[in-house]
């Protein structure tokens, strides 16, 4: 039997987007096999979001933040399927945390398949010449590479960003959330970050 560990969880949430209760019981059911968790949510059809993540979003709104000092603003595009949920109280909190996490956390990206090819390959070469300059073996310098560039991405890209809010979560979590509560697909469509000066 496999030791079923907070990490573990933590990683199928992270993969789905799913509640740690459930992903717990999945992991326990598949003896701790997370590709086998994954397909056992799935035909549970307990990633309803995952679902819900095909229907159109052509409703949504435009928010502006701009922050208490008047030298940083933001403005985001949120998008859902109807001007109804648009309206919500609940919808525009979504819009501003999302609005203050660009301003906190300055993302390059919505997603990491959105970052400039360019951009992530000179981030590798900037990672490969100081592991060589550290003097790491040869034989791990792909590996390092790697990480930095996951690293990278994943601090770049807005969706897999940690919340400023709560840090145990990240911001394609909160989505997730919002789908789940307000029974409709959510996207973030684009954002613009203004720091003045810049």
């Amino acid at each position: 039997m496999v030791e079923i560990t907070a990490a573990l969880v933590k990683e199928l949430r992270d993969r789905t987007s799913v509640g740690m209760m459930e992903c717990k019981k999945a992991l326990v059911e598949m003896n701790g096999n997370i590709d086998e968790a994954i397909k056992y949510l799935r035909e549970k059809g307990i990633s309803k979001a995952a679902a819900k993540a095909s229907r159109e979003t052509k409703e949504g709104l435009i928010f502006s933040y701009v922050h208490s000092n008047h030298k940083l603003g933001v403005l985001v595009e949120v998008n859902c399927e109807s001007d109804f949920v648009a309206r919500t109280d609940n919808f525009k909190a979504l819009c501003k945390d999302i609005a203050m996490q660009v301003a906190a956390s300055n993302p390059i990206a919505i997603e990491p398949t959105d970052i400039d090819p360019k951009l992530i390959e000179s981030e590798k070469e900037i990672a490969r010449n100081k592991a060589i300059n550290e003097g790491k073996p040869e034989k791990i310098i792909d590996k390092i590479v790697e990480g930095s560039i996951q690293k990278f991405c994943k601090d770049n890209s807005l969706l897999d960003q940690e919340y400023i809010k709560d840090p145990q979560r990240t911001i394609r979590m909160l989505l997730h959330d919002a789908v789940m509560s307000m029974g409709e697909n959510i996207k973030v469509a684009r954002f613009v970050r203004y720091s003045l000066g810049e």
